[in-house]
C-alpha cells in the first residue's frame, strides 16, 4: 500500500499549523492559497479523515490532524537530516569523527580545537572518548576511534601514521599532610613501598594491557582516569606519579605536594595517531591543526608559536 501522506503534504500541514491560517501558510510556501487548500483536501480525501475542524474561524487541527502533524514532523526532520548527511558525504566530510584523547592530557585544548572546527564546519558529528595507556592504541587498532590525541609509547604496526607532540613530564606527588613529607629527601623506592600506590587502569580491550610508573607498593588503589588518580592522591588514598601540567591548581591550593625521588620517572613521549587509509576532510583538518601544536611539560598542549615554556619547579 502506498501512503497518501507525502513530504509535500506534511510541509503544507506544518506551515498551516505554524502560521495559523491557510493564507499565511501559502505566503510562507510561496504558493497561492488555492494550492494549499487543494493539498490538504486531497490528503483528507485519500486518508478518509478530516485534518482540520472547519467549524472554527481559524485553522484548528482535529485529533487525527494533530497526530499526522506530530509524527510527520519527525519524518521531515529525518528527511532533512538524510539530505544533510548525503551532502556532507558527497563533499568528502565524514558523517562522524571519533576522537580518543589519552587520559594523560587535559581536555581543555581539545575542546578549543572542537570549537575551531565547529566554526568551520558543523555537519560532521564529533565523538570524544577518553582512553588510558595502551587503550589509545587499542581504540585505533580495533577501529573504536579514527584519531588518537596523546597516544603514549611506540605505535602499533599496521597502517598507523603518527605525529609527535612532545613529552609529558611526570612528578611524584602526595597529599599535603602525607607521612612521606616527613621522610629524608630524595625519597628511595624502599621508603615509598610502605604506602599504597594509586594506579590508573589500562583501558585496552584487545591489545595487552600496559603499565607505567608503578611503584610496587604494598597495596594499590586502581582508578579509571588521570583525573580520578589526582583526586585520590589529594585525599591521601595513595601516592604516585602524575602529569605535571595537570596539577597546577592542586599545588596552588595546597592539596598536593611534589617530592623528589632518588629514581625519578623519565618523560613520556606522546603522539597523534590515525589510520593511513582514512582520507576524510575532518580527520585531515584535525591532523593539520595538531601539527601546529606541541606538548609543553608545564602547560600541556599549546600552539607552537605560543609563549616559551616555563621552567619546571
Amino acid at each position: 500500500m502506498i501512503s497518501p501522506i507525502t513530504l509535500d503534504a506534511l510541509r503544507v500541514l506544518d506551515a498551516i499549523d505554524r502560521k495559523h491560517s491557510f493564507a499565511a501558510a501559502a505566503e510562507a510556501l510561496f504558493r497561492v492559497p488555492s494550492a494549499v487548500s487543494y493539498t490538504i483536501s486531497k490528503l483528507e480525501e485519500d486518508l478518509g479523515v478530516a485534518l482540520f475542524d472547519r467549524s472554527k474561524r481559524r485553522a484548528v487541527l482535529t485529533p487525527a490532524g494533530r497526530l499526522v502533524l506530530e509524527q510527520g514532523r519527525h519524518i521531515l526532520t529525518a528527511t532533512d537530516e538524510l539530505t544533510r548527511m548525503v551532502q556532507t558525504a558527497a563533499e568528502g566530510w565524514e558523517l562522524e569523527l571519533r576522537i580518543a584523547v589519552d587520559s594523560v592530557l587535559d581536555f581543555a585544548p581539545v575542546y578549543a580545537l572542537v570549537a575551531e572546527f565547529q566554526a568551520l564546519q558543523h555537519r560532521t558529528e564529533l565523538l570524544l572518548s577518553e582512553e588510558v595507556l595502551g587503550g589509545s592504541w587499542d581504540a585505533l587498532n580495533s577501529q573504536r576511534c579514527d584519531l588518537v590525541i596523546g597516544a603514549a609509547g611506540e605505535a602499533i604496526p599496521g597502517g598507523i601514521v603518527t605525529q609527535a607532540l612532545g613529552e609529558v613530564d611526570f612528578v611524584f606527588a602526595v597529599a599535603i599532610d602525607h607521612p612521606l613529607r616527613m621522610q629524608p629527601l630524595p625519597l628511595s623506592a624502599e621508603v615509598i613501598r610502605s604506602y599504597p600506590t594509586v594506579v590508573v587502569a589500562d583501558s585496552s580491550r584487545y591489545l595487552p594491557a600496559r603499565s607505567t610508573g608503578l611503584l610496587d607498593g604494598r597495596s594499590r588503589v586502581v582508578v579509571p582516569s588521570i583525573a580520578s588518580k589526582i583526586e585520590a592522591q589529594c585525599r591521601g588514598l595513595g601516592v604516585g606519579f602524575v602529569p605535571r601540567h595537570r596539577i597546577d591548581a592542586e599545588l596552588i591550593d595546597g592539596r598536593l605536594h611534589i617530592l623528589p625521588l632518588q629514581e625519578p620517572r623519565p618523560p613520556q613521549a606522546v603522539s597523534v595517531a590515525w589510520r593511513s587509509a582514512n582520507k576524510g576532510k575532518a580527520l585531515r583538518w584535525f591532523v593539520e591543526r595538531l601539527a601546529r601544536m606541541r606538548f609543553d611539560g608545564r602547560r600541556g598542549l599549546v600552539d607552537r608559536d605560543g609563549p616559551p615554556a616555563t621552567p619546571l619547579s
